[in-house]
C-alpha cells in the first residue's frame, strides 16, 4: 500500500517551526510511516541547520521551495514581522491548494503568529479561521487530542467578554455533533461526551449565570434525544479531572482557555490541535511559535511528530 502523502507547512520561519521540522526528521524516520512534503523555504531549513550546528543533510527532506525568504540570515529571528507573517500564509495557501488537487491527503501545520499575520495585513486570528475561509468552510470546530484528554471548543479566538453572547443552544449542539464526529474519526465507539458549563459551578442553578439553564442544558437534552451519549453541563473545574481519569471520552468546552489550561498542563509536549469540518485532515502541534526559544536549539519536536501520526490515523479512517 502506498504511503500517505502529508504536507507539512513550515509555519512562521522566525519561530520554532523550521527547527522542529528538522528535529522531527532526525528523531523519527518519517519516510517509513508516510510520504512527507515540507512546504516552505529550503534556504530557511539550511540556515537553521547551519545556525544550530545540526548534523543533518537538508537534502534528506523533500521541500516544496516557495522561496518567500530571499535572505534568511537577515530575517529577524524570535519575533514577528511582516515578512514572516506573509511567508507563513503563503505556505498554508499552497498546502490547501495541494489538498484540493488531491496531491496531498492531509496538512500538518507548524505554528504561526497572529501578530505577524496582522503585520502582513492579513485578517485572520489563527490557522483555524484562515483554513476555513480558504476552503469556503462555514461550519467548523477547533479540537484537541492527547491520549489522556480530548476536547472540542464552542468558541475559538474571541475576547473573553464576548463569549457569553456566543453561547447559544445551536452553537453548543453543533459542538456536541463535532465531538461525536471527532470520536468517530478516532475510532471511539459510542463516546461518552461531557459538556462544560460556562459559569463557576455551572451557574449554581442560575445564581451565577443563566447560560447553563437557557442555552447549554437544552442543547445537551436535544443531543440526547438524537441518541448521542452526552451529559452536562458540569462545572469545568471538576469535569476535566473526571475526563482525565477516564469517565468521559471527550469534553465540549465553552471557550479557549477553559479547555486549553488543563489540556496543556497535562499534554503540553504531546498534545495535538486539529480542525473539524474541513474537506481534508488538518493537524498541528499544540503550541505556538515560541519566539523566546526560537533558533536556539531548545525546541522539542514531540508535538509535531504526534500531529503527523494523528493525521495518518485520521486519513486511514
Amino acid at each position: 500500500m502506498a504511503k500517505k502523502r502529508i504536507a507539512i507547512t513550515m509555519g512562521d520561519p522566525a519561530g520554532i517551526g523550521p527547527e522542529i521540522i528538522v528535529k522531527a526528521f532526525l528523531q523519527e524516520d518519517l519516510y517509513k510511516i508516510c510520504n512527507p512534503l515540507v512546504i516552505g523555504d529550503r534556504a530557511i531549513i539550511k540556515e537553521v541547520i547551519k545556525s544550530l550546528d545540526i548534523d543533518f543533510d537538508p537534502d534528506n527532506i523533500e521541500i516544496l521551495n516557495l522561496n518567500e525568504i530571499e535572505n534568511p540570515s537577515k530575517l529577524p529571528k524570535g519575533r514577528p514581522s511582516k515578512q514572516s507573517g506573509q511567508a507563513a500564509f503563503s505556505y498554508i495557501k499552497k498546502a490547501v491548494e495541494l489538498c484540493k488537487l488531491g496531491i496531498t491527503e492531509a496538512v500538518v501545520t507548524c505554528p504561526i503568529s497572529k501578530s505577524a499575520l496582522k503585520m502582513a495585513g492579513l485578517p485572520w486570528n489563527g490557522h483555524t479561521e484562515m483554513l476555513a475561509e480558504l476552503t469556503n468552510t462555514e461550519n467548523y470546530a477547533m479540537a484537541f487530542y492527547s491520549e489522556t484528554l480530548k476536547l472540542v471548543l464552542v468558541t475559538i479566538h474571541v475576547p473573553l467578554k464576548e463569549v457569553p453572547y456566543l453561547i447559544k443552544k445551536d452553537s453548543v449542539l453543533n459542538s456536541i455533533f463535532f465531538a461525536k464526529k471527532a470520536c468517530d474519526m478516532l475510532q471511539i465507539e459510542n463516546p461518552r461526551i461531557g459538556v462544560c458549563g460556562l459559569n463557576p459551578h455551572a451557574g449554581e442553578d442560575g445564581i451565577m449565570g443563566r447560560e447553563e439553564i437557557e442555552e447549554i442544558f437544552p442543547a445537551v437534552e436535544e443531543a440526547k434525544n438524537l441518541g448521542i451519549n452526552v451529559s452536562g453541563p458540569y462545572p469545568a473545574d471538576s469535569l476535566f479531572y473526571r475526563a482525565y481519569k477516564g469517565e468521559f471520552d471527550i469534553v465540549v468546552a465553552m471557550y479557549h482557555d477553559q479547555a486549553l489550561a488543563p489540556f496543556k498542563m497535562i499534554s503540553f509536549e504531546t498534545g495535538v490541535n486539529f480542525t473539524l469540518g474541513l474537506p481534508f485532515i488538518r493537524t498541528s502541534p499544540d503550541h505556538g511559535t515560541a519566539y523566546d526559544i526560537a533558533w536556539q536549539g531548545k525546541a522539542s519536536p514531540r508535538s509535531l511528530i504526534e500531529a503527523i501520526k494523528l493525521s495518518l490515523r485520521m486519513v486511514k479512517k
